[in-house]
């Protein structure tokens, strides 16, 4: 079999259609090699307008490889091929064609206009209702090729002849708006048809105009106005192009949306409703003249990620009856989304639904949501046929409804399929999975799994039901190394990153949470914060090192040293950052309800070693990017890693702080003399222990301890906190019948009751970052080079696990291990794909070098878990290289 490789991927885009990269880096995968076969050449082809041209590539490189001509112009479209190169220079056949089509790169190319309702622009009103904007025009014969380019002052949905244009939701998307509003491209070609056609759009509130923030929050934060902006381009079989952009000529009319809003629901007149508003030859007194608003067009930028969409349908699993009397369908999953209602009843009757991730009680328990209302509302029209609803412009966080109003049996609605859970999230490709022989540890993972569905909608967020919802820092940084290995989540974090900057202030603070709510100084002040901040330095390394990608950290490393020079003047001559407020190791579990903040661990102990490891940090991005800045950051993070030893390490190896959290950061960001981290692994193990295993971290020393544990030899102990059951622990929230990651580790008590404290989310993904040690160390799958190009296989079998397996579709294709005891040998299992090498080490075994391929490899192993001798076999596809 010869190699065969797989269709170019253009950037991180899985559907390469409007990007805004006028040169985009080119990927693909190799399957079908012999073993040995190792790739030495390539070449693309480029089929544009002005012709076919092959570009050939003495490389092995295969991943994000340069964009090899001209660059793209706007709306240009290109057909591309690869082949590849053996070592003999014999080429293999042309992979699959990818098409690719570029968005509207330049600003001059824009003539919309962002357009609404002249009725809503009261900022006084807290209750103003949408608008529906439209506009009929013809369409000639020989039409080729339409294209919608699309965005809003708000959310939109567009429609063209009565028909829904795309699937995505929640669009544009929330984004630094005043510098970059996010637009979509769209193929309407079928849409259309010769002669009078119809666009139009719905408007809500979202992020840009809806309420925003708790204790309250604050309405109009990036203007008062909701508007679409359109741009509809018509190109014909004899090169003319036809535009119908929004402006003064569309017409307006108020929505059946009476009220939408993410935190509190939508509210919706099916009475209202106006027949045949996106078709052509639609009248009626209601509509007019649109205002017509403004928008920088320089700020119009194509997603660099996919947008959010419904990836999932639930059924509820059972109709709980309240003491209350209430029904509550409970759908068996805590999960972030929307319910979609099929319903008949009289005109003026009203469904109610009330969204809560728990009951105490026999009732939902809504505080937790604090003043998100949660809340959605239909209003019947009254139709013989029927009528179907979800709400458009909210989302909700929940596994339990409760339904008021229903016209007739809420179980037979049920049966019929007439009640469905809609799951929404951005719509990533799912890339890693892990399982063992643990049922407990499974269900913890898939609980990670979906944590993590549920708060990457549109942006990385804390948590989905509540008054909040925004961009933590702190919270990705720690948990973006799990997100990289379970999802493709270049792209998106990438464009994400790129508000961080926008963000940034001029002095380097990074925001704690990015889009920063604008009205924020009067309440939350911007200031600098350990481990929040330093995303700036660690997610895009941590993207780097999972997808090979370094245009981030070139396109970051501004971000990333300001930050650092910030650091560096607020620690002063003697490098310890000691000073100003800090969130420290927040919701460490012995900190009282009210103040998370009040950890074991010194908060300024964790400022300074995040300072010593974000200085590192911008020195590693400086060397790979080959700056001369690498050599001061290096010389930084060694002062102020000698300043951390000074002040927070004892003569006897102590910290000062003697808690888990500190001796996690100490050896994880290497800290310490090397003399002095066997013990400090051993009191760190002894403080295990001490707790009878149970978690003394919180958001900072969680996704440390393991690995510290684990590096210091003292691999059962980090078995034992993983499979610990009393509270506080990870699988205490499984026992407790959670299905996601709770933001405290008692956010239900033992007795049923929720946790008092304000913040008590039961969807946060930060306290499931251990899932990366547990794909890393008790799977065994790790990137040794950037991007997978190089693996390190390396099992720790441990706690009576008797099986474990991960697989990873990396950059250059699927790596995969899955390993089991068989009586007195452990038997392991591991695939490679070609353009990637990996080393596999055994316990008590000497490394082996690994090809692409399957291969079975064997050690003894007894009954304690102690490895004894070593053999290793292979199956029939391995490559023999890797003996």
């Amino acid at each position: 079999m010869t190699a065969i490789p797989a269709a170019p991927v253009i950037e991180h885009h899985r559907v390469p259609l409007g990007i805004g990269e006028s040169a985009p880096r080119l990927s693909w995968k190799i399957t079908g090699a012999q073993p040995g076969w190792v790739q030495s050449a390539y070449e693309i082809e480029v089929s544009r307008t002005c012709g076919v041209e092959n570009y050939h590539v003495a490389s092995d490189e295969q991943v994000l490889v340069p964009w090899p001509g001209q660059a793209l112009s706007s709306r240009e479209r290109a057909t591309l091929r690869v082949r590849v190169f053996d070592a003999e220079q014999t080429p293999s056949a042309w992979s699959e064609a990818t098409v690719l089509e570029a968005g509207l790169l330049e600003a001059a190319e824009w003539i919309a206009q962002p357009v609404g309702g002249t009725w809503e622009e009261d900022p006084a009103s807290d209750d103003r209702r949408g608008a529906l904007v439209r506009r009929e025009f013809e369409v000639g014969d020989g039409l080729v090729m339409a294209r919608l380019y699309a965005s809003a002052h708000g959310l939109y949905e567009a429609e063209i002849n009565g028909r829904r244009v795309g699937d995505d939701a929640m669009s544009p998307g929330w984004t630094v708006y005043p510098k970059h509003l996010r637009y979509y491209t769209y193929d309407v070609t079928e849409h259309l048809r010769a002669g009078v056609n119809a666009v139009g759009a719905w408007l809500g509130e979202g992020w840009y105009r809806g309420r925003l923030g708790w204790r309250g929050g604050f309405r109009n934060l990036y203007g008062s106005d909701l508007s679409f902006l359109g741009q509809l381009e018509l190109t014909y079989d004899d090169g003319r192009r036809d535009v119908i952009a929004t402006d003064h000529s569309w017409q307006a009319a108020p929505s059946p949306i009476l009220r939408s809003n993410i935190y509190d629901g939508e509210d919706y007149d099916a009475r209202e409703e106006l027949t045949g508003w996106s078709e052509p030859g639609c009248r009626g007194s209601g509509w007019t003249p649109v205002s017509v608003r403004e928008r920088d067009p320089a700020t119009l930028r194509a997603p660099l990620g996919p947008p959010v969409r419904c990836t999932q349908e639930l059924t509820p699993i059972e109709v709980v009856e309240t003491p209350s009397g209430h029904q509550v369908l409970d759908f068996g999953q805590n999960f972030t989304g929307r319910v979609r209602i099929r319903v008949q009843g009289p005109a003026g009757a009203v469904v109610t639904l009330r969204t809560a991730e728990v009951l105490q009680d026999g009732e939902i328990y809504t505080r937790p949501l604090r003043d998100a209302r949660s809340t959605d509302r239909y209003i019947l029209a009254g139709r013989s046929t029927g009528e179907e609803w979800e709400p458009r412009f909210t989302f909700h966080g929940f596994r339990y409804v409760e339904v008021d109003g229903w016209p007739g049996d809420l179980h037979a609605a049920i049966a019929a399929g007439d009640i469905v859970g809609r799951v929404y999230h951005t719509d990533l490709q799912r890339i890693g999975w892990f399982e063992c022989s643990d049922p407990l540890v499974n269900q913890l993972h898939d609980n990670i799994v979906w944590g993590m569905r549920g708060n990457f909608l549109d942006i990385p967020t804390d948590c989905p039901q509540r008054d909040e919802r925004v961009g933590w820092t702190g919270d990705i940084q720690v948990f973006a190394p799990t997100a990289s290995f379970l999802y493709d989540v270049c792209g998106m974090l990438a464009g994400w990153l790129q508000d961080v900057e926008r963000e940034q202030l001029p002095d380097g603070t990074v925001p704690w949470y990015v889009p920063v709510i604008p009205a924020r100084q009067r309440w939350t002040p911007l200031r600098p914060g350990a481990a929040w901040g330093d995303v700036a330095t660690f997610t895009p390394l941590t993207l780097h090192e999972r997808f090979g990608d370094s245009g981030i950290l070139d396109r970051q490393f501004e971000s990333a040293r300001r930050w650092v020079d910030l650091l560096d003047r607020l620690a002063g001559e003697d490098h310890l950052w000691d000073t100003g407020f800090q969130l420290g190791d927040w919701l460490d579990p012995a900190a009282p309800p009210q103040d998370p903040a009040d950890a074991q661990t010194d908060r300024y102990l964790v400022a300074t070693a995040y300072f010593a490891a974000s200085a590192r940090n911008v020195a590693v991005m400086a060397r790979i990017l080959g700056r001369e800045e690498a050599a001061h950051y290096s010389a930084l993070a060694e002062a102020v890693r000698l300043a951390f030893v000074g002040k927070y390490v004892r003569p006897d190896g102590r910290m000062a702080s003697d808690a888990q959290t500190a001796y996690a950061l100490a050896l994880r960001f290497n800290l310490l003399p090397q003399e002095q981290r066997a013990a400090a692994g051993r009191r760190l193990a002894e403080l295990v222990r001490e707790s009878g295993n149970r978690i003394a971290t919180g958001f900072v020393g969680t996704p440390l301890v393991s690995d510290a544990l684990t590096d210091t030899g003292e691999i059962e102990v980090a078995y034992d906190l993983l499979l610990e059951r009393e509270c506080p622990s990870w699988l205490y929230q499984v026992l407790q019948g959670a299905t996601t990651v709770w933001e405290r580790w008692d956010s239900m008590l033992p007795d049923g009751t929720v946790n008092p404290g304000s913040m008590t989310s039961f969807n946060h993904y930060a306290l499931g970052a251990v899932a990366d040690w547990m794909h890393r160390v008790v799977a065994g799958l790790a990137s040794a080079e950037p991007g997978y190009r190089r693996v390190r296989f390396a099992p720790r079998p441990g706690g009576g696990l008797t099986s474990a397996r991960a697989e990873h579709e990396s950059p250059y294709g699927r790596v995969a291990i899955d390993w089991r005891i068989e009586g007195e040998e452990l038997v392991v299992c591991t695939e490679v794909p070609v353009g990637v090498t990996a080393v596999l080490e055994l316990p008590g075994a000497p490394g082996i070098e690994l090809r692409h391929g399957r291969a079975e490899h064997r050690v003894a192993w007894t009954s304690g878990g102690v490895p004894a001798a070593t053999r290793a076999g292979s199956l029939p596809s391995a490559d023999p290289a890797a003996h």
